[in-house]
């Protein structure tokens, strides 16, 4: 399924299919860059850690707690700010924070200057994706909304696969430095045209002169719907391991099995990116075609897929050949991104438009501490403890050892599944 398959009928007065497609697209290649920017480090961490003299637990900290405790913390007050002003130049401001401060990480001297330029691009990365899916939810109905968001979503794998084979590529021609100027730099470009063509839709289901929110109502609001509660706890711990592994992955293929950034970034890069985009694709438009006649299907679907993937999971991280390792991690890679679409699609539909924002923001919030934060800085800390008896593949035991979570996760999407009612739109999926 391509892009050009994506729903084209939207509800908002005054905006044509045509911008609405441009719009999607537009807000996909913003999201692209943000984990660009994001996930670069992941194949940069052995040059790094080299360079700086660093260890397993200070790489988890770059990549995990210390960037997801800033996202976590911005992401709310600026998702707040996003329900009740310009979508469209929050978008565009944080986009341009970022993208600038990826840049700067490449003129860091140590450890602590490079935390400070990691935790800015997380602030600033923090307010494209709930300003996002709150105007995606105002441009796509409920029964295209899961496709149009797994589309959005598709900026994960496809910024993977280019952090990943840029960083590689970059790194091993000239070195980590420049890798990160050069792939921080297009962002600040990119902010210019969102400001100037991206518009800003009318807030369906919200009434003019209503009052908005507090923080307090809002969450007090999110906390009442059991089945939004559930699927924030299983995309936590889904992220756990999956991001932990995320990040940790290149390191693991270039310690152990002895591969080249170069050649790491471009297997793992292919990998996540191919495979994530289909998935991601595939489970949104399944679960909308699904969900047209039972909700639970935007549930159920992410349960079963997690669930088959843990296996293989442990397998690639047990591997004895990178051949080996790099197979067990398809599948995986698959079923991994498929729950985007769905869950994203389900919390947008089950709650109130002036907390649409908020509520992906909290979603956030909860996956980056649970799942950015913890997954990345635990399996680094596991992977030194697990060294001096273990040697090089302690990491690969450290990233086994995350596996177990994703079993956790598939229970509370079937949870999330019990709470939903089997019919239901916009107006009463909530009921």
């Amino acid at each position: 399924m391509s892009p050009n398959k994506t729903p084209a009928v939207s509800p908002t007065p005054g905006m044509s299919a045509g911008y609405t497609r441009y719009a999607l697209g537009l807000l996909l290649v913003v999201y692209t860059l943000n984990f660009v920017d994001r996930q670069i480090l992941s194949i940069l961490m052995e040059p790094i850690r080299r360079d700086l003299h660093l260890t397993d637990s200070q790489l988890g900290l770059l990549s995990g707690l210390g960037f997801a405790l800033f996202y976590a913390a911005a992401g709310l007050p600026i998702a707040r700010l996003a329900d009740r002003s310009s979508r469209n130049k929050i978008i565009a401001g944080s986009l341009a924070l970022w993208s600038a401060a990826t840049a700067v990480c490449g003129l860091t001297a140590n450890f602590a200057q490079l935390l400070v330029a990691r935790a800015t691009v997380a602030i600033g990365e923090s307010g494209a994706a709930p300003a996002s899916h709150s105007m995606i939810a105002d441009l796509f109905p409920h029964g295209k909304r899961a496709t149009a968001l797994a589309v959005l979503s598709c900026g994960v794998p496809i910024g993977i696969l280019v952090g990943l084979i840029a960083g590689g590529w970059l790194n091993q021609m000239f070195d980590w430095r420049t890798a990160f100027v050069v792939v921080g730099l297009p962002g600040v470009i990119l902010s210019i045209v969102v400001l100037l063509t991206l518009k800003e839709p009318l807030r369906l289901g919200a009434s003019e002169g209503l009052a908005t929110l507090s923080w307090r109502e809002a969450l007090a609001t999110l906390f009442k719907i059991p089945a939004y509660n559930f699927l924030v706890i299983g995309a936590a711990l889904h992220a756990f391991t999956s991001y932990g592994a995320l990040q940790w992955t290149p390191a693991f293929m270039i310690r152990v099995h002895g591969l080249t950034s170069g050649e790491a970034g471009l297997a793992l890069g292919l990998i996540s990116g191919v495979t994530g985009i289909v998935g991601t694709l595939a489970g949104g438009w399944f679960a909308d075609i699904l969900g047209r006649r039972d909700n639970r299907w935007y549930a159920w679907l992410p349960a079963i897929m997690i669930g088959i993937r843990a296996p293989l999971f442990i397998m690639a991280y047990l591997a004895s050949t990178p051949g080996l390792a790099i197979a067990c991690l398809i599948l995986p890679g698959l079923l991994g991104n498929a729950f985007t679409g769905p869950v994203f699609a389900t919390i947008q539909t089950l709650t109130p438009a002036r907390t649409r924002a908020f509520a992906s923001a909290w979603t956030l919030f909860v996956i980056s501490l649970v799942g950015f934060g913890l997954g990345p800085l635990l399996i680094g800390m596991t992977s030194d403890a697990l060294t001096p008896t273990f040697g090089v593949q302690g990491l690969g035991y450290a990233i086994a050892l995350a596996a177990p979570i994703e079993i956790a996760s598939a229970v509370f999407f079937m949870m999330a599944a019990r709470r939903l009612p089997s019919k239901g739109t916009d107006k009463g999926l909530a009921g």
